[in-house]
C-alpha cells in the first residue's frame, strides 16, 4: 500500500479540482439522504389519510415534489462528481504514462538489454490502467461511501439509536471479510500482472519474428508456447474471479442480516406504538442506502489492492536510476564540440561479464580525421564506438573529447553532435522523409534530398509511389536491407554532425553502391571526425588511420599500405577478401 503514496505529487497537481469534486460528493449525498425522511413523512400522511378517509392530501404532494426535486439536484451533483474526479484520474493516467516513457528513455542501454519489451508494454498498459482506477473510482467511491455512511448513520441514530446499533451488528464482519480477502486479492493480482507481462513478451517476440517462424515452419510450436502461457494467465484470472465472486454475495448476505434485524425489531416498535410506520419506512430505506457503500467498500478495496500491486511494479522502474546521466561534474557551459577524441588506457567490462570487452585502449583521433576499426567478429569494435556517445560508460581509464573528460560534457550536447549509424538498423513506422529528418528539428527539403543523394538512396525514392512520403511499415519492413542502411546513413548525415560513426553500415550494400557512397561521404566528411567499422577492406582502405582489434585490444595500427606490409591480421583479412573476389569473378 505504501507504493500508492507515490501518487501524491500527481494528486497535488489537481488538488483544486479534486476538492471541488469532494464538495460535490457531499452535496449529492446531502440531497440524497434527505429523501427517505420525506418518504417517511409521506407514508405517515398516507396512513393518516387512509384512516381519515381523505387518502391524498396536499402534504403528500408536497413531500412527493420535494423527493423529486432533491433527486434532481442530487443527480446534478453526481454528474459534477464524475466530471471532476473521474476526469482528473484520466489526466493523472496521461501524466503517469508520459512520465514512465520519459524515465524509460533516460535509462541506460544496458537496462533494455535485460528487460523484455513485452514486460515494459504491460507496465504501460495494464499497470497504469489499474493505477488510474485507484485515483478515479478509488477516490470517488470511498469519499461517497464515507459521506453516505456518515449522513445515513446520523439520520438513523437521531431516529432510533437502539435500533441503529442492532442493525449495525453484522457490519464488523463485513470489514473483517474485506480485509482478509483484500490481502489475497493483492497477491493474486500481482501474479496475474507478472503472467500478463510474460504473455505480452511472447506475443511481441512472435509477431516481430514472424518471418523466422515461417521460414523454420514453427507456427505450431509457437502456438503451443503461447497457449501454455495463455492458459496460466486464464487460471490466475479464474482464481481472482472466484475470490471476487465470494466477496459480493458475502456483502449482500451480511447486509441482509441487518435488514432482517431492522424489520423484526422495528416492526415490534411499530406494533407497540413506539415508532410510526413512516419512521420505520425511512429507517429501512436508510439501511438500504448502506448496501451500496458496503459493496463499494469491498469493490474499492479490490481496486486499491490491484492498484497498489501495479504501482509497486511501476515504482520499481521509476526508482531505477539511469547509469548514464548528467551529474554535478557536468559542465553546463559546454555548448559544442569540435571532434578530437582520445582514449587513454580505456577498459570496459559488461555487467555480469567475467572478462573485459575492451582493455588498454590508447587512441587519439584528431578533429577531421577518418579512422577505421577492423577485426574479427566479437573483438569489441561496436563496444568501442558505443563509448563515444556514452551508450556505455567506460569502467577504467579516461576518455576525452576536445581535451575534456567526456563525463563533463552535457549528454544532450555530446549526442546532438554525433551522427551514429548502429550495426542494427532501425527505422520507425513513418514515411521515409520522417525517418531521414528524425534527428533534426529545423530542416528543409534541400538538406534532406542532399543527405539522400550522399547515401545513394535518392534515386530509388523517386521510384516509390509517394516518393519520400511513402510509408515504410514497422521497422522499415517494406525496404530491403541495403535501403534501410542507406536511409539510416542519410539520417546521420542530415544532422550535420561533428562526429560521424558508421558501425558496419554498408554490410548490406553491394560493392558498386558502396564505392559511390564512400566517394560522396569523402566530401561530406571533410572537417569532421569520422569512425568507420567494417569487415570489408574496400570500405576502410582510404582511412587516415586503421586500427585492428583483437581480444579487446588494439594490436595493429597504421594506413592501409603499412598494415598490408606488416603482414598481420589486417593483411590476412585483405588477402582472404582478394581471394573471395577472384573466386566470384571466376
Amino acid at each position: 500500500m505504501r507504493s500508492l503514496l507515490r501518487l501524491k505529487p500527481y494528486l497535488l497537481r489537481y488538488k483544486k479540482t479534486l476538492l471541488f469534486g469532494l464538495l460535490t460528493v457531499i452535496g449529492s449525498n446531502a440531497f440524497t439522504v434527505a429523501q427517505p425522511l420525506f418518504l417517511g413523512k409521506a407514508v405517515d400522511e398516507l396512513k393518516h389519510g387512509i384512516e381519515s378517509h381523505t387518502y391524498i392530501s396536499n402534504d403528500i404532494l408536497k413531500w412527493a415534489v420535494l423527493i423529486v426535486g432533491f433527486s434532481f439536484v442530487a443527480s446534478i451533483f453526481t454528474y459534477l462528481t464524475r466530471q471532476t474526479i473521474i476526469v482528473v484520474s484520466r489526466h493523472i493516467e496521461y501524466d503517469l504514462r508520459n512520465d514512465l516513457l520519459s524515465h524509460l528513455q533516460k535509462l541506460s542501454y544496458s537496462y533494455f538489454q535485460n528487460k523484455p519489451t513485452g514486460d515494459l508494454m504491460a507496465h504501460a498498459t495494464n499497470d497504469i490502467s489499474s493505477v488510474r482506477n485507484v485515483v478515479g473510482p478509488g477516490i470517488m467511491y470511498p469519499s461517497d461511501t464515507i459521506t453516505t455512511l456518515t449522513f445515513v448513520l446520523i439520520m438513523m441514530f437521531t431516529r432510533d439509536w437502539q435500533l441503529t446499533l442492532l442493525a449495525l451488528i453484522p457490519m464488523p464482519f463485513v470489514s473483517f471479510a474485506v480485509y482478509r480477502l483484500g490481502k489475497f486479492i493483492n497477491k493474486i493480482f500481482t501474479e496475474r500482472q507478472e503472467q500478463f507481462s510474460l504473455l505480452t513478451t511472447r506475443a511481441q517476440e512472435t509477431l516481430s519474428g514472424v518471418r523466422v517462424i515461417r521460414a523454420y515452419v514453427r507456427e505450431t510450436y509457437e502456438e503451443e508456447r503461447f497457449r501454455k502461457l495463455s492458459w496460466e494467465y486464464l487460471k490466475i484470472n479464474l482464481v481472482l474471479a472466484k475470490v471476487q465472486s465470494i466477496m459480493w454475495p458475502l456483502m449482500f448476505v451480511l447486509v441482509a442480516f441487518s435488514l432482517i434485524i431492522t424489520i423484526y425489531f422495528g416492526g415490534l416498535k411499530v406494533i407497540d406504538g413506539r415508532m410510526t410506520i413512516g419512521t420505520l419506512t425511512a429507517f429501512t430505506t436508510y439501511l438500504g442506502m448502506l448496501i451500496w457503500p458496503m459493496i463499494a467498500f469491498g469493490w474499492v478495496t479490490n481496486l486499491v489492492q490491484q492498484g497498489a500491486a501495479s504501482m509497486g511494479r511501476l515504482a520499481s522502474i521509476m526508482d531505477t536510476e539511469p547509469e548514464i546521466q548528467d551529474t554535478e561534474r557536468t559542465d553546463r557551459s559546454i555548448e559544442k564540440i569540435q571532434g578530437t577524441i582520445e582514449f587513454r588506457n580505456v577498459s570496459f567490462t559488461h555487467k555480469n561479464a567475467v572478462q573485459p570487452t575492451l582493455k588498454n585502449i590508447n587512441l587519439k583521433i584528431e578533429s577531421g580525421m577518418t579512422v577505421a576499426v577492423v577485426g574479427y567478429t566479437g573483438t569489441g569494435k561496436s563496444t568501442l564506438v558505443n563509448l563515444i556517445p556514452r551508450l556505455y560508460d567506460i569502467t577504467g581509464g579516461e576518455l576525452f573529447i576536445d581535451g575534456i573528460d567526456i563525463r563533463k560534457i552535457p549528454l544532450e550536447v555530446l549526442r546532438s553532435n554525433i551522427g551514429f549509424v548502429p550495426q542494427e538498423t532501425f527505422l520507425f513506422s513513418e514515411t521515409i522523409a520522417e525517418n531521414i529528418r528524425y534527428g533534426v528539428d529545423n530542416h528543409n527539403e534541400e538538406d534532406m534530398i542532399k543527405a539522400a543523394e550522399i547515401s545513394q538512396i535518392a534515386k530509388e525514392m523517386l521510384e516509390f509511389p509517394k516518393q519520400y512520403e511513402t510509408m515504410i511499415g514497422e521497422r522499415g519492413i517494406t525496404l530491403s536491407g541495403g535501403q534501410k542502411q542507406r536511409s539510416s546513413i542519410a539520417r546521420a548525415i542530415m544532422r550535420n554532425p561533428k562526429i560521424l560513426i558508421l558501425d558496419d553500415a554498408l554490410s548490406a550494400v553491394d560493392t558498386y553502391t558502396e564505392e559511390r557512397i564512400l566517394h560522396h561521404l569523402h566530401e561530406f566528411m571533410k572537417g569532421r571526425t569520422s569512425i568507420i567499422i567494417s569487415h570489408r577492406i574496400s570500405t576502410v582502405k582510404d582511412a587516415d588511420l586503421i586500427v585492428v582489434l583483437q581480444n579487446g585490444e588494439i594490436v595493429e595500427r597504421g594506413t592501409h599500405d603499412e598494415l598490408v606490409a606488416f603482414n598481420g591480421i589486417y593483411s590476412d583479412l585483405h588477402q582472404k577478401q582478394l581471394l573471395e573476389q577472384e573466386l566470384e569473378t571466376m
